[in-house]
């Protein structure tokens, strides 16, 4: 099979010929038809992750996963309902099973998990094997290519806004932030409107072609931050909503200056959501965060749940995508455009 692995960091993905991988008993061989490109698979490449955990190469990048399925092991239940064929998404945060994020189900949390694209394994390759349980079965009308970035970009922003709106933070008369209108923050955007109970949507980003998508998919309002002060940006903010601060903040990039400005406009009792980390530090005062008793919550990917949430979404055709669509040897050219955040939307691969 064709895959692209990396056998150094900080080096351009090797594309070549490996075998196809055999498969465990409780396992099924998908035949990927469309991955996504994340800013994650950049970080990967460039060695970020190895400041948390050891992953030798060779790796196989590449975790928005979609495809059908080849073969299914010899213990996989029936009762999985899983057939040779079958359209499916890749769900991420392989658990160990046994440990207590595992039994309520947020496997992606559990301490032994394991992770499809960092390893030996991932999507930029033609066939990847997953634990049967890992597959969740999608309609067969939704396209591949939209289908592969709802693992990711389009779980991971609801996961977040779920995590908001459970602690209270949406509803009429408030106002939330999207900060970043990159892979995620496109569709944060619509889950916003689509969560945020009557709640006024506002997105933040230096790029007008990217606001420009947040209008088109729902934004209430926008707001370009390139070059602006705070005290700017609060004016801007209640000019548009009629308040100057955000209730809630979705921050879909994590950069060191977003969050500061983030925080800056946070609200008396106001909630904020990461998903994003571009940055690996943040700075930001601690006694408004106390004084104004604001929540702060930590949000990675998501749990099969939340999974299967977005895509019975996708198949009532209520989440529109950005996609840009690429052939496997250009693998390498659109990881660079990443760095230099060059692509409106989600690039992905498709074979």
């Amino acid at each position: 099979m064709k895959a692209a692995r990396i056998h150094e960091y900080n080096k351009p993905l090797v594309l070549e010929d490996v075998p196809v991988p055999d498969i465990q008993a409780d396992e099924v061989l998908v035949k990927v038809a469309a991955c996504g490109m994340c800013r994650s698979d950049v970080l990967l490449v460039d060695g970020f992750f190895q400041n948390y955990g050891d992953i030798p190469p060779p790796v196989i990048p590449g975790h928005e996963i979609t495809g059908t399925i080849e073969k299914i092991g010899s213990v996989v239940p029936k009762a999985a309902s899983l057939q040779e064929g079958d359209h499916v998404v890749v769900a991420p945060g392989w658990g160990d099973g046994v440990c207590r994020h595992c039994q309520v189900g947020n496997t992606h949390i559990c301490p032994n998990v394991r992770w499809p694209g960092f390893g030996t394994y991932g999507g930029f390759a033609e066939y990847i094997p997953v634990p049967a349980r890992y597959v969740i079965k999608v309609a067969k009308h939704l396209k591949f290519e939209e289908l592969a970035p709802l693992t990711d970009a389009g779980l991971t922003p609801y996961r977040g806004l779920k995590k908001i709106r459970d602690a209270g933070g949406l509803g009429p008369n408030r106002v939330v932030g999207v900060f970043g209108v990159g892979g995620l923050g496109a569709y944060a955007v619509q889950y916003a409107k689509l969560l945020g109970a009557g709640a006024t949507i506002v997105a933040f980003a230096r790029n007008p072609d990217k606001l420009a998508v947040a209008k088109k998919y729902g934004a209430d309002h926008i707001v370009n931050v390139r070059g602006k002060s705070v005290a700017d940006i609060g004016k801007e903010l209640k000019k548009a909503t009629g308040q100057d601060k955000l209730d809630a903040i979705i921050d879909c990039v994590g950069a060191p200056e977003m969050m500061q400005l983030g925080f800056a406009l946070l609200a008396i009792s106001g909630h904020y959501a990461d998903v994003g980390f571009v940055g690996d530090r943040i700075d930001v005062p601690l006694f408004p965060r106390v004084s104004g008793e604001q929540t702060f919550h930590g949000s990675f990917w998501g749990n099969n749940a939340d999974l299967s949430e977005v895509m019975a979404l996708a198949a009532e055709g209520k989440i529109q995508h950005t996609i840009k669509t690429i052939g496997f040897e250009r693998i390498n050219e659109f990881l660079d455009l990443m760095r230099g955040n060059e692509i409106v939307g989600r690039a992905v691969v498709k074979f």
